[in-house]
């Protein structure tokens, strides 16, 4: 079975990027950062995104975002101390989701080392249950669209 990998995506490719630093517990046995790690690189970078745009209080809000899938293609290897910046775009905009597209960046280099799928369903906290995106959410999310 053989695998087909698109190219890696460059920086032009999205609208925001959010800077993450690696840390020395990050490298794995393997000389380089765990795959586990660039999961925890994009829910950093998509929650670090929405709080500093106002449209996420991870204590009071009543709608809050779940993610409910997640995916990694990796291209190139990343290790402590490389500075990380993970682009940003959002992918389609639902009712009750959203999917962004993600990329691992490391330092000042031009393509992507991995590239994800992050999905946020949109819940009422106390029910659990998937609701609409606030308007105010929904106004951030769209200046991450990039129609290409």
């Amino acid at each position: 079975m053989s695998i087909q990998k698109s190219p890696p995506p460059t920086r032009t490719d999205f609208v925001a990027f959010e800077e993450v630093h690696s840390r020395w517990n990050d490298n794995d046995v393997y000389g380089h950062i765990n795959n586990v790690v660039y999961y925890a690189f994009f829910d950093t970078a998509v929650n670090r995104y929405l709080i500093e745009h106002h449209v996420l209080d991870i204590v009071n809000d009543q709608t809050i975002g779940l993610v409910v899938e997640t995916q990694c293609q990796y291209f190139a290897s990343i290790v402590y101390p490389d500075l990380i910046h993970v682009g940003l775009k959002v992918v389609h905009l639902g009712n009750s989701s959203v999917k962004y597209a993600v990329a691992v960046f490391k330092n000042d280099e031009d393509v992507a080392c991995a590239l994800g799928s992050f999905v946020h369903v949109y819940v009422d906290r106390s029910s659990n249950k998937p609701t609409a995106i606030p308007q105010n959410v929904r106004e951030v999310l769209q200046q991450l669209l990039k129609v290409s």
